[in-house]
């Protein structure tokens, strides 16, 4: 029988050990979402995109022909994102492309967490072809959207079939935050709850106001 000791599981997230890569997250991918609605899914990306800025996750923002037809990105992330470079493609798998692969070797992390639109196309093609070259993957499903809940959930489970691990955007938050006992960043996922994770943020409020909890109280 195994013993039990203190410690998380080495697929757990955190801040350092991975790269997050937001794809096309633009206004003219976002009209045909019809598997989840597009201000939830706008939520959703706010919510990773602000934890990630928040414990300093290396990021790559990637859009696919902006100024010709997707449009731009959602303002959730162009703004947090605003000193960051944006890696504009032509191609519809994200790894077929130089610079994207290119930055994703500099920055040398050997686990890739992905969110975009759309999951069935922009998000299966990356995914796919990083899990065939040996990186780990993981996918935050519900910050990706498709035509179609069938296009949706076809997709993520032919990721997950070839290796890739779901999970959700709150999930991906609390996962670098692990223990509220880390006081340098307690402050910031609270805060990010509060605004945008709906009614666990709606708790966490009611439970400061009426007794002033400290603890994150999921």
């Amino acid at each position: 029988m195994p013993k039990a000791s203190p410690g998380p599981s080495s697929t757990l997230l955190t801040p350092t050990d991975h790269t997050l890569i937001l794809i096309d997250h633009q206004s003219q991918m976002a009209f045909a979402v019809r598997s989840i609605d597009v201000g939830s899914l706008r939520t959703n990306a706010a919510l990773v995109s602000r934890a990630a800025v928040g414990f300093g996750v290396s990021t790559i923002v990637t859009t696919v022909a902006e100024k010709s037809f997707s449009g731009p990105l959602f303002p959730e992330i162009s703004d947090t994102f605003a000193q960051g470079t944006v890696y504009d493609r032509t191609t519809m798998n994200a790894w077929e492309d130089v610079p994207v692969v290119q930055r994703i070797n500099e920055i040398g992390k050997d686990r890739l967490v992905f969110a975009g639109l759309w999951t069935s196309v922009c998000i299966v093609g990356p995914v796919l072809s990083a899990i065939e070259q040996g990186f780990q993957t993981y996918v935050v499903t519900d910050a990706c959207g498709d035509v179609s809940d069938e296009a949706h959930e076809r997709a993520v489970t032919r990721m997950v079939q070839a290796g890739a691990v779901p999970m959700t955007s709150l999930q991906y938050m609390l996962e670098l935050q692990r223990d509220w006992a880390r006081g340098d960043t307690y402050g910031l996922t609270t805060g990010i709850a509060r605004e945008l994770a709906g009614g666990y943020g709606i708790g966490i409020q009611y439970a400061k106001a009426m007794f002033g909890a400290q603890e994150g109280g999921h």
